[in-house]
């Protein structure tokens, strides 16, 4: 059987790493010089009440061309074939290390490294529809080609209750992000071929749903879409915007899932977005 293998940069629905037998190679969360693993020694709910309590917002890495070895020799029997889908790559150095332990592992294993060009809930669309694929008998350069049309057609749209993260970060520009944080903006962000850009402010949490909902209406119209709603630490809200998303789009397959902490970290609690590519 197929391997697939994600790394904590992207999300999973509800029973998603079950049913579709999805290994996870954790990001690293370090913070105070320690490093953690989500899933492993850290959970959301250790994470935002290290954010809550000590004011102080983790770090992220990659994990290491030895980390990947390591995890590779443990989900896999020689001659297997691996398929790892991985946060963009103009983000994170995680495709690089993953591309190293391929070369490390030639001849031993199969292992495919396939850059996803964006993270969350994407990455996770990606496994499912992989692992889909190779339980009706697909072969890999089939999964692959799909994979390339998915990643061409995905779009992604959210928007940030704080620019604290961001700016903390790095993530985007720090001259947008003081802006926005003096200002009380609401960005709406749009992650496209692995870049991160603002596309539009608004001044309200209600009005920037709205115009995260009408971006991407405007981008996939009335095509039948299978979509996802994330949401970091507010599931409230996600669940709010899931049934607007109902009432909205030409649903297929809906998808709801919390944005990892390797992201949360970056952006923020109260961050919600939309994923979506046409079925």
């Amino acid at each position: 059987m197929l391997k697939i293998v994600m790394d904590t940069a992207g999300d999973l629905g509800l029973g998603w790493q079950q049913e579709y037998d999805i290994n996870l190679i954790p990001i690293n969360i370090i913070h105070n010089g320690i490093s953690y693993q989500q899933g492993i020694d850290i959970d959301y709910d250790d994470f935002y009440a290290l954010v809550e309590q000590e004011g102080a917002i983790p770090s992220t890495s990659q994990p290491t061309p030895y980390q990947f070895i390591e995890f590779y020799k443990k989900i896999a029997q020689p001659g297997d074939s691996i398929l790892s889908i991985h946060v963009t790559d103009k983000l994170s150095g995680t495709m690089a290390s993953a591309h190293q332990a391929a070369e490390e592992l030639k001849g031993e294993y199969d292992i495919h490294p396939f850059d996803s060009a964006s993270g969350t809930i994407c990455m996770g669309m990606m496994c499912k529809e992989a692992r889909e694929m190779s339980n009706t008998g697909k072969t890999i350069p089939e999964i692959l080609h799909r994979l390339d049309t998915i990643r061409d057609d995905m779009q992604l749209v959210f928007t940030l209750e704080t620019m604290k993260f961001a700016q903390l970060s790095g993530r985007v520009k720090s001259l947008q992000a003081t802006m926005a944080s003096i200002l009380d903006i609401k960005p709406i962000i749009e992650l496209h071929d692995g870049i991160i850009e603002i596309k539009d402010k608004v001044r309200s949490r209600k009005a920037s749903i709205i115009r995260m909902i009408d971006l991407m209406k405007s981008k996939m119209g009335d095509d039948p879409l299978k979509i996802a709603v994330v949401h970091a630490h507010d599931a409230f809200t996600g669940e709010e915007l899931l049934e607007q998303v109902k009432k909205t789009f030409n649903c297929t397959e809906v998808a709801f899932a919390e944005i990892s902490i390797s992201l949360a970290a970056h952006f923020g609690p109260g961050t919600v977005g939309l994923a979506a590519y046409k079925a």
